[in-house]
């Protein structure tokens, strides 16, 4: 499985577990999102990728990280980490939250690899 169908898959199972195992119906989804329902159904299956701002709007939606989109790893401790985690122990909560989304963002980028999606219309001819 690559990374976009991981992340069409944890859209899925989101969706589908939604609301204490209720579920969610690909329109409903895509009402709240402001997104068309044959957008939800083509990132589900990876045929258009979301991007960074609609993953982040999508976990904050469900509730979630940013980064329950992408396969887990595991990140070795280090020096700048526990510097970050030291800065941030003084922080207020809002703050706090804030950082935490804002790495999660970053690292997502990183995970995502900087991949375009692919744009709807036709491609253009470049003009030589």
């Amino acid at each position: 499985m690559n990374l976009f169908e991981h992340v069409g898959q944890r859209i899925r199972d989101l969706r589908l577990n939604y609301g204490d195992g209720q579920g969610l119906s690909q329109e409903a989804l895509a009402k709240a999102l402001g997104v068309a329902t044959n957008t939800i159904s083509r990132w589900e299956t990876a045929t258009y990728r979301p991007s960074l701002e609609d993953l982040d709007q999508l976990a904050r939606f469900f509730g979630v990280s940013i980064l329950e989109f992408f396969p887990p790893e595991e990140t070795p401790a280090n020096e700048p980490m526990t510097a970050l985690l030291r800065a941030a122990r003084q922080l207020k909560p809002e703050d706090l939250e804030e950082l935490r989304r804002y790495a999660e963002f970053r690292r997502a980028r990183g995970l995502y690899g900087g991949q375009e999606r692919p744009r709807a219309g036709r491609k253009r001819k470049s003009v030589a």
